[in-house]
């Protein structure tokens, strides 16, 4: 089913961008795909984000945390940092400000170079021990952190992993089943990467998303949230498909779509207005090359139809 995909995989192949898998679907049906070898389970790097994004609307749905929830309503540690500026403390970090990455640091903990020489083996308590730079909830910051943070208050608040609590709630029932998902030293589901599943798998998740939780006659997701989540709840300043906004955990990106994203290439993008999913894992540091290929080579077969 590659032939409709001629001018997508000369683009990326001329310009040398590596990418293993390509799946492009409108109203639930698989128009194309391609795979360089077999579409296998990898690494979906923050992808991870935007499937911790539905275990919160679930907990929000289910009454067990609510975005004005704070760090200090979960986490109590003796040698708190002492306020800067007359700023407030990561204690009063509220849930909303982790979900659209306005925590208000300047350098954001928990990156992943950082998880993996950490010597402190509680993050959270290691993530709140870092003063604020500014004021949360003003200024968008990518932060990695942010969204561990998120799943470790999700653990809190439901008394199960995120990985635990998303498997009969959202996992089995799209038929992802024994889904890896990595963890921090104290088991901890990683929430901002860590997830591995196939390409194939992303795009359920990615028409899940399209129907605004909706799967096979049950509600799986809120759509208030799905909305929520998807649409811009801050400014961002980045170039491209970077500078389109944030919502929760999820980019918007050209072409009203929005996109869930992982580094290198990892992309999940749901345009509305075309009943469109396009869903693809790559190796590749010029995410933005693998976005206009989409735009100029694959989104014309949707207005062709």
């Amino acid at each position: 089913m590659s032939e409709q995909l001629k001018g997508f995989i000369h683009t990326i192949t001329e310009q040398q961008l590596n990418v293993f898998s390509i799946r492009i679907l409108q109203k639930g049906h698989l128009l194309a795909h391609w795979d360089r070898d077999n579409d296998q389970r990898r690494v979906q790097h923050s992808i991870s984000k935007s499937f911790t994004c539905m275990a919160v609307g679930l907990a929000l749905e289910e009454g067990l945390i609510h975005l004005d929830a704070t760090l200090g309503d979960y986490f109590s540690y003796d040698h708190a940092p002492v306020a800067q500026r007359n700023l407030p403390s990561p204690q009063e970090l509220r849930l909303r400000d982790l979900l659209r990455m306005t925590s208000g640091h300047d350098s954001p903990p928990l990156w992943a170079d950082e998880r993996a020489s950490l010597t402190e083996k509680d993050w959270a308590k290691y993530y709140m021990s870092l003063p604020l730079d500014r004021v949360p909830g003003e200024q968008f910051t990518y932060s990695s952190g942010d969204t561990f943070m998120i799943s470790a208050m999700l653990q809190a608040a439901t008394g199960q992993t995120v990985k635990d609590y998303l498997t009969p709630r959202l996992f089995d029932p799209l038929g992802i089943h024994d889904v890896e998902w990595e963890t921090s030293p104290l088991g901890v589901t990683l929430g901002c990467a860590g997830l591995w599943i196939s390409n194939e798998e992303l795009s359920r998740f990615g028409q899940l998303l399209l129907q605004e939780g909706h799967w096979e006659g049950t509600q799986l997701v809120p759509a208030d949230w799905i909305r929520q989540a998807t649409s811009q709840q801050i400014e961002t300043t980045g170039d491209g498909d970077w500078g389109k906004g944030y919502g929760y955990q999820f980019w918007m990106c050209s072409h009203d779509a929005y996109r869930a994203d992982g580094a290198y290439g990892q992309l999940c993008i749901v345009i509305s207005s075309k009943e469109a999913v396009i869903c693809i894992n790559s190796e590749e540091e010029n995410m933005q090359g693998i976005l206009n290929a989409v735009w100029n080579e694959v989104l014309p077969l949707y207005t062709q139809r």
